[in-house]
């Protein structure tokens, strides 16, 4: 039996949760359904990628994941499955998927071709039962027609200048803290650097040491941790991406990366080496 997860901008204010895991459950009551976020800016499919890629390491092999963000199927765009790390995924070809096959190539995408096949033709019907046949053990051929690429889509693509003196990003996603989570990975970070000394520039800011965690502060006889409160910092997160933080920030109160750094979604974020 497989796990199926649920992703999608539906909030919690309205049904459409509870109506998803029930078309679920109406076909696979056995079906063990794990929840990752249901709070995805509206149709932001760069922020649904990243939680995508920081999440699935964590599930074993043949996860279902459904992904319904900005999942209409319109001319252009199919509704798709695809066999990536051994975990299955089902959205729409938005681009939402297109990050993680520029890591590593898909082991199998097809086209979900079973529309003329249910009443129920909604995003959510769909998805739910392809989700529930993949996880019933079933073969994507049944489901889907298979193709060999995705559409292609704008990303923000990471920038390696061919000196290899600067790495250019951009803040991919901003978290319940307000911490600001950029498209440097720790790999492109380390590859790139050979162990020269760095500059991190956002806005007006410069960072010039990456933090191991969140309270690696030099704490002296005159300075406790919690003097370093409100103080920025930059360090790899458990995804191995790069992320701007404030320590102990709080956006409700004191505030945080993108409130007192002004660091929005899609800014820019380089690293300069010397």
């Amino acid at each position: 039996m497989s796990i199926i997860t649920l992703t999608s901008d539906f909030g919690s204010k309205d049904h459409y949760v509870g109506a998803l895991k029930g078309k679920i459950l109406s076909q696979f009551l056995e079906a063990k359904i794990v929840d990752l976020t249901h709070q995805i800016d509206l149709f932001n499919v760069f922020e649904t990628s990243y939680i995508l890629e920081a999440s699935y390491k964590n599930f074993p092999k043949n996860t279902v994941h459904i992904i319904c963000v900005n999942a209409e199927r319109i001319e252009g765009i199919e509704h798709i499955v695809m066999l990536w790390e051994d975990q299955f995924f089902i959205a729409a070809d938005n681009g939402i998927l297109n990050s993680l096959i520029q890591k590593k190539k898909a082991q199998k995408i097809a086209i979900i071709n079973i529309h003329d096949r249910l009443e129920d033709i909604s995003n959510m019907s769909v998805f739910a039962t392809v989700a529930c046949h993949l996880a019933k053990g079933g073969n994507m051929s049944v489901i889907g027609k298979e193709i060999d690429v995705l559409n292609e889509f704008y990303t923000q693509n990471l920038i390696v200048s061919d000196t290899l003196e600067e790495i250019k990003g951009n803040v991919i996603y901003i978290d319940h803290f307000g911490n600001c989570v950029t498209n440097i990975t720790k790999k492109v970070f380390e590859e790139t650097a050979k162990n020269r000394n760095f500059e991190i520039k956002f806005k007006n800011k410069t960072v010039e040491v990456i933090h191991k965690k969140y309270s690696d502060f030099k704490i002296t006889a005159t300075k406790k941790l919690k003097d370093f409160e409100g103080e920025y910092l930059a360090l790899f997160n458990e995804a191995g991406y790069l992320e701007i933080a404030i320590y102990n920030g709080n956006p409700d109160t004191v505030g945080s990366a993108t409130s007192l750094l002004g660091l929005k979604f899609r800014d820019n974020v380089s690293i300069k080496f010397k």
